[in-house]
């Protein structure tokens, strides 16, 4: 497997190296945010791994940026900022995880591990999703909207394919946690609530009002469609 690791610091980035091919991945580092931009986009990566601050474009600008080309790597955001404000936000540009300063190499490998199973998962699926103007590939990792592509992330697909797959159950919080992260990762109720909202703003007709992904009060989400 192939990595891009960007990061300013050389000291965490030759460490960071270090540990990654010592479980056979392929490293690629770049310390440059402007230089950085061009990487995914000529080159073909696995993952991502993001620090925010950095020289030239940080990397809030660059997840933006990336999305908005339509690139779907699966990507995770390493930064010391630890506001929640700063976490809601690398999820909303579009990364499928964040991950915060100083960490163990076990939980980032944890992290990894758990983000690449959900993406070999998502591309094993041979899953066609049709209604009204939505039409969902979970095979082709594709979904459109009146013809026009949507951009989703791998773990808003992955959640969206658990709540596909469980159609008219409710599943609790705790729950779709497990089926989309696993046991062995660690997250607050709020990142399963910004990527739904994510979600229906993508998908729904009127994310104000949901049809598809219904919230049952005080349990947590069906999928009505």
């Amino acid at each position: 497997m192939r990595i891009l690791l960007i990061e300013d610091d050389s000291t965490i980035a030759a460490a960071l190296k270090d540990d990654l091919q010592m479980e056979s991945y392929t490293v690629d580092v770049v310390q440059d945010g402007d230089k950085a931009e061009k990487y995914p986009l000529r080159n073909r990566y696995d993952l991502i791994l993001l620090d925010i601050m950095l020289p030239g474009k940080d990397g809030f600008e660059l997840c933006r940026s990336w999305r908005s080309a339509g690139l779907k790597t699966p990507l995770i955001i390493l930064s010391a900022r630890d506001q929640e404000a700063d976490k809601l936000l690398g999820l909303d540009l579009g990364a499928d995880d964040y991950v915060t300063k100083p960490f163990s190499r076990r939980e980032l490998l944890a992290r990894i591990k758990a983000l690449m199973r959900r993406c070999q998962e998502l591309a094993g699926s041979a899953d066609v999703y049709d209604i009204d103007n939505l039409h969902i590939n979970f095979q082709s990792f594709k979904c459109t909207r009146e013809n026009q592509p949507v951009n989703l992330t791998a773990t808003e697909f992955k959640i969206l394919q658990v709540l596909f797959h469980h159609r008219g159950e409710v599943l609790s919080i705790d729950k779709l946690m497990e089926l989309v992260w696993g046991s062995d990762v660690f997250l607050t109720d709020r990142v399963i609530y910004t990527h739904i909202n994510n979600l229906r703003s993508k998908i729904e007709p009127d994310p104000h009002n949901p049809s598809l992904i219904v919230s049952i009060r005080g349990i947590g989400y069906r999928f009505d469609g």
